[in-house]
């Protein structure tokens, strides 16, 4: 664990570097000659025409990439790595803490890494919906769903206040499964989740669309639609949102980024506009419960009275 804690970036890592950018140039140059919708096309569509599930399926028109909004992404991955060399010694000490206090003692075996990898896909699920479902936690992940495009640089967009949800997979050194299988198993669960960010790919065949997490499940996930909303949370694998009910399948066109977007370039807005906000929210609300509210209840809840109400539950009332 001290290794591991004092090598956060190894060679695959390092690897991973050079193939984004040749990535990223590839989609850039497929997606450049395609047709490619406008963005802000879907602005002014109602939720019926954002949801119906009669009309036939939409057919996938890439936005394709912007100079800005790539440069964007581009600058919150550094930061990302900055503050996770920051915090790394301090996250490794915390998980040596865990493992010292295992309940159970699995030994490195054959099968020890593919049952880390299941492990922690089976954690992502659950810190990934976590981070939709409290409003701190969403502060921190809503980085990611900041850009109103999607593409391989929007896989690298990344916040810079992860440490927030260091503790989610505590459980896998507490079970006992090996520090370095563990790394090893979220290395590869992120580089993973980076060729389904592009719409350089429309469905895959259907036993994969069954399993896996796809560019379609994912773009879904990005998706401001009514119907797209908090869906599709799976890492490597979507058979945990189909046994958590929280799968849909991409069938209309997909209006990506936030439901009140924030419109700038800007990586410290992008990286903590949302903490911002809580702020703001809290010091105007009155009682410790509607302050409290407005940081762990799910993003966009309003009490019902006060300052901060909202005013459809104040009306309904």
């Amino acid at each position: 664990m001290k290794k591991l804690a004092s090598r956060p970036i190894d060679t695959v890592d390092l690897l991973s570097l050079p193939v984004f950018v040749a990535t990223m140039a590839w989609e850039s140059r497929v997606l450049a000659r395609r047709e490619l919708r406008e963005l802000g096309d879907l602005d002014s569509a109602t939720n019926d025409e954002l949801s119906d599930p009669t009309l036939p399926a939409d057919p996938l028109v890439p936005l394709g990439y912007e100079r800005r909004d790539t440069k964007a992404s581009l600058t919150m991955l550094a930061g990302n790595v900055v503050v996770n060399l920051a915090v790394a010694g301090a996250v490794g000490a915390m998980s040596r803490f865990v493992f010292k206090r295992r309940i159970v003692n699995l030994h490195a075996t054959t099968w020890s890494l593919p049952a880390a990898m299941v492990a922690w896909d089976f954690m992502y699920y659950w810190n990934h919906r976590w981070m939709h479902e409290i409003r701190l936690f969403w502060a921190n992940h809503v980085t990611h769903h900041s850009s109103e495009r999607y593409n391989l640089s929007t896989a690298l967009r990344q916040p810079w206040s992860g440490y927030l949800m260091s503790w989610a997979f505590l459980p896998m050194p507490l079970l006992g499964i090996p520090a370095h299988h563990v790394a090893k198993a979220g290395q590869i669960n992120l580089l993973y989740q980076y060729w389904i960010h592009t719409e350089a790919i429309d469905k895959l065949a259907r036993p994969l669309e069954a399993v896996l997490n796809t560019p379609s499940h994912h773009r879904v996930h990005h998706g401001a639609n009514p119907q797209y909303l908090d869906k599709n949370y799976g890492g490597i694998l979507i058979v945990w949102d189909k046994l958590f009910g929280t799968f849909e399948p991409e069938v209309r066109r997909i209006k990506y980024g936030l439901t009140k977007n924030i419109r700038t370039y800007n990586p410290i807005r992008i990286g903590y506009h949302e903490f911002v906000d809580i702020a703001r929210d809290v010091v105007r609300a009155t009682g410790w419960r509607n302050k409290l509210g407005h940081v762990v209840r799910r993003p966009g809840w309003r009490p019902t009275t006060g300052p901060t109400a909202d005013p459809a539950a104040m009306s309904a009332a």
